[in-house]
């Protein structure tokens, strides 16, 4: 089992670490991993730790913040000098090598499942980027990824459609663990549709357009080979709730909606509703999508808004209980919420 994770390795160890972001770095259990250098060999455990992190080869391949493998590196050797053994050479090569990078304004990171896949995502370094929040991940997203992870049946070989998908985590994680049969991922703001797209071909997923025009090209027999590999109906569209329509919506024939932290400014809470409402009237096989909205109660008179405004709306909900397995590091202090709309 991997005993330690870093920016992006994100998985359970034996020590409790795991991936944690760079605002969080102090949260990683220190005081332990100090308990467990003075009872064994701290050479032999840094350099694992080295192995499963900075020098994983998913780390390498698809780096972190340079600033956030600087900071880890930094702890580690303060934890090591802390217990007067001596100098650990590989410890403070890692540092000269990571000390000569030059910070950028794009990292990656990735999250391991629990089938032994990962989803890695190329986010920016700054919460707000290019006039938007959705260039980065979300807690509300890991949230909904782990529930909907725990919860495969409700998606399985069933149409999906995310509103406000952002960087693709929660969707990219349920098209490699769910089986849905298709899968529309939707956002309204071109950089993060372009990143969305991005992350999606990262992940080794072909669009549906892109299948299609390769198909073309193809015999029958690669075609249904193409097929067999690509596993769902993957689309990407451009969704603005102040002018989407319920034709539009209906075309989609989703079976099930969901959206991540989509609850945070009054005003694109009522264009949330108004995109809402519309799916009451949306039948597919005869009746109206699940939908599921998981979100971070950041202001309680936001989150009242949002209730108030689903009862105008004649929309009931009910609160989801939380799934059991922690598979991402989201922040555990964060009031986050899921809802299952009553449509």
């Amino acid at each position: 089992m991997v005993p330690w994770t870093l920016s992006g390795i994100n998985k359970v160890s034996r020590f409790g670490y795991k991936w944690i972001s760079e605002k969080r770095l102090e949260k990683y259990n220190w005081p332990e991993l100090e308990k467990k250098l003075k009872s064994s060999s701290s050479t032999e455990l840094l350099l694992d730790i080295l192995q499963k992190t900075i020098l994983h080869p998913l780390c390498m391949k698809y780096p972190p913040s340079v600033k956030y493998r600087r900071c880890f590196i930094a702890e580690l050797i303060k934890k090591h000098e802390s217990i007067a053994t001596e100098p650990l050479d590989e410890l403070y090569d890692v540092l000269g090598d990571i000390l000569n990078k030059e910070e950028s304004t794009n990292c990656y990171k990735s999250y391991l499942l629990a089938t032994g896949d990962s989803v890695t995502l190329l986010e920016t370094v700054a919460i707000i980027s290019q006039g938007t929040t959705g260039l980065v991940t979300w807690d509300a997203a890991l949230y909904l990824a782990e529930w909907a992870i725990e919860n495969s049946a409700i998606f399985s070989n069933r149409t999906i459609l995310e509103l406000g998908s952002g960087t693709g985590l929660t969707g990219i994680a349920i098209c490699k663990t769910c089986h849905p049969k298709a899968y529309v991922f939707s956002d309204c703001h071109h950089c993060v549709l372009g990143q969305l797209k991005e992350n999606i071909h990262l992940n080794g997923f072909v669009l549906e357009s892109e299948t299609v025009n390769h198909a073309k090209q193809q015999s029958q027999s690669q075609r249904a080979e193409l097929t067999d590999l690509q596993g769902p109906k993957i689309t990407v569209a451009e969704l603005d709730w102040d002018s989407v329509t319920k034709e539009q919506l209906s075309k989609l024939q989703a079976d099930v909606v969901i959206a991540a932290d989509v609850v945070y400014d009054p005003e694109i809470t009522l264009s949330l509703i108004s995109v809402l409402q519309q799916f009451s009237t949306s039948r597919t096989a005869g009746k109206p999508p699940e939908i599921y909205i998981a979100f971070t109660v950041r202001n309680p008179d936001t989150y009242r808004l949002f209730q108030t405004e689903l009862g105008k709306v004649g929309l009931g909900w009910q609160v989801v209980p939380t799934h059991t397995k922690n598979l991402f590091l989201s922040d555990l202090q964060s009031n986050i919420t899921l809802l299952k709309l009553l449509v």
